[in-house]
């Protein structure tokens, strides 16, 4: 048993190195052997693997920092046995063609429904007499009576209409021509004026009837609503252009609901939507999207929908604050589960289960998430098999046997000639890293490495790399970033180098030594770094 634990040590030792070597190759071939670093704070954990590349380049404005344009790590078909996959926990599931619909939730408040809005205004200059209505937000029938006006021009222009209906009545008998025509005339312009000046039809039939002018006209309400703004007072000087009341039909209102402008382009005109307020438990109201309005709220990433909802009852008062449920119809898409698709540096990726363990990397590309679903844009086809579960555990072992398979060992006989009497094994080297200050912050940064052997005897001659990769965080705007440093020797088995730390957060960190063209040591580390993005 001790023999077969000791064979399996090995194994996975000798992989490690293979894997180290490769990636500290690629790494000081593409970086400059002074590039700064990103300290690391003293907070150390390790982890299980070396940090994935990314093909996306860190920013520019992060100092000392070199940015190589890594790639996505080589990924090649696994083959598992059974106890291995179910060790692992490895499920399996379909691509699939689905009927889609989704639930989006939001907030909104109700409005006045601006084209429900009406206003009173006379067109005539006059003083107003009496005022009736004289609340706002009192409701008012239409014909309801609002104010009374008196109007010079107005007495003046009903007082020439008496008299042209006068000299009409004197005229018609006329035998000489155009007289009678000319006196009807003049009583048809005297009583379009009264007309284009919204005098009632019943105002202008009682002043043919009494012969005497109306000197306080009486102004009704055009309509059925609630006063929203009031300027009529008694005594006060009005013209044309004084808006005197406001009013507003309420049976039918906006609600400008806030939806987030990922969901926006679920949305269109005509959708229908579910509305429900905490004042009426247990109430829906029904309404339609009317509009999508163009302009995107900078501070809450929103864009406003507008929504009409007939308002039986006046529940839905203006200002109200309200919940807003609206349902999308996707149509039938190919969809996968969201549990499959694993996101490996900058891809997308399912593995597809061939049967018998044989699992295979497939890169697609997905759409929006609904549900427990993505919508599968291209990569993938219905009823094809893939896994569902364990993916970074599958992953994982894709990369180490994709970087296994790259490794080409050294030629015959070149062990023979190597010097070894210096290069203790990975297995018996120490490796001690920390930072100057620590926890490391924001700024420049000592790193320090101090590599021993057995014994605690310090190991010197060494070549000492210290890597970083911090993954990226689409949500924030970030690009994966990654770097590297090598470290001087100071004597002692110490070796010391600057960082230059352009963001706090966790890195991944790879610190190698090399000594005679043999890699010595090789360790991975998770460690926080202080100071904000």
């Amino acid at each position: 048993m001790n023999k077969y634990v000791l064979r399996t040590s090995l194994v996975w030792i000798a992989v490690l190195a293979i894997l180290a070597s490769v990636w500290v190759y690629r790494s000081r071939s593409s970086h400059s052997p002074h590039a700064m670093v990103t300290p690391i704070s003293g907070d150390v954990q390790p982890v299980a693997a070396g940090p994935a590349s990314s093909t996306e380049k860190s920013p520019s404005s992060m100092p000392g920092m070199s940015m190589p344009e890594a790639k996505d790590a080589a990924l090649v078909p696994v083959q598992l046995t059974t106890e291995r996959m179910q060790s692992i926990g490895v499920k399996t599931g379909t691509v699939e063609y689905k009927q889609l619909s989704d639930d989006i939730r939001a907030t909104g408040t109700v409005d006045i429904d601006e084209r429900l809005l009406s206003y009173v205004q006379v067109r005539f200059p006059g003083y107003i007499r009496q005022v009736f209505a004289n609340a706002t937000y009192q409701y008012v029938h239409k014909g309801e009576p609002l104010f009374t006006v008196y109007s010079p021009d107005l007495v003046a222009t009903q007082q020439e209409y008496l008299l042209a209906q006068q000299n009409q009545k004197a005229l018609q008998s006329s035998s000489v021509d155009g007289v009678a025509s000319g006196a009807a005339t003049l009583s048809n312009a005297a009583e379009q004026r009264l007309e284009q000046w919204d005098v009632p039809a019943n105002e202008i039939a009682k002043l043919k009837q009494t012969g005497k002018p109306v000197t306080d006209l009486t102004i009704y309400s055009p309509v059925s609503g609630y006063i929203t703004e009031r300027n009529a007072l008694p005594n006060l000087y009005v013209e044309p252009s004084t808006r005197l009341y406001t009013v507003a039909d309420l049976s039918r209102v906006w609600v400008n609901a806030q939806i987030f402008q990922d969901d926006i382009g679920l949305l269109k005109p005509g959708d229908a939507a579910v509305i429900t307020v905490d004042s009426y438990p247990g109430r829906n109201f029904a309404g339609l999207i009317e509009d999508i309005l163009p302009q995107v709220d900078m501070a809450t990433r929103t864009v406003r929908v507008r929504l009409a909802i007939d308002n039986p009852g006046l529940k839905l008062k203006p200002g109200m604050f309200v919940n807003v449920g609206l349902k999308t119809n996707l149509g039938r898409q190919l969809v996968v589960p969201a549990s499959a698709v694993f996101q490996s540096g900058t891809r997308q990726l399912v593995f597809l289960n061939h049967g018998n363990g044989s699992l295979e990397p497939k890169e697609l590309s997905v759409g929006p998430r609904v549900g427990d679903d993505f919508v599968v844009l291209k990569g993938l086809e219905a009823h094809q098999s893939i896994v569902t579960s364990a993916n970074f555990l599958i992953d994982s072992e894709s990369q180490l046997q994709a970087a296994a398979g790259s490794f080409e060992p050294p030629p015959p006989g070149a062990g023979n000639n190597a010097p070894t009497a210096n290069a203790p094994s990975a297995a018996q080297v120490n490796v001690n890293f920390t930072t100057d200050p620590n926890p490391a912050n924001r700024g420049n940064n000592i790193l320090r490495v101090r590599l021993t052997g057995p014994g605690n005897t310090p190991i010197t001659g060494a070549s000492v790399t210290v890597t970083f990769y911090m993954a990226a965080m689409p949500a924030m705007g970030m690009a994966a970033m990654n770097a590297s440093a090598t470290l001087t020797e100071k004597g002692n088995g110490l070796y010391e180098g600057n960082g230059s730390l352009g963001s706090g957060g966790t890195w991944q960190v790879t610190v190698t030594a090399q000594k005679d063209g043999q890699t010595i040591a090789s360790k991975q580390l998770r460690v926080n770094a202080t100071g904000g993005m």
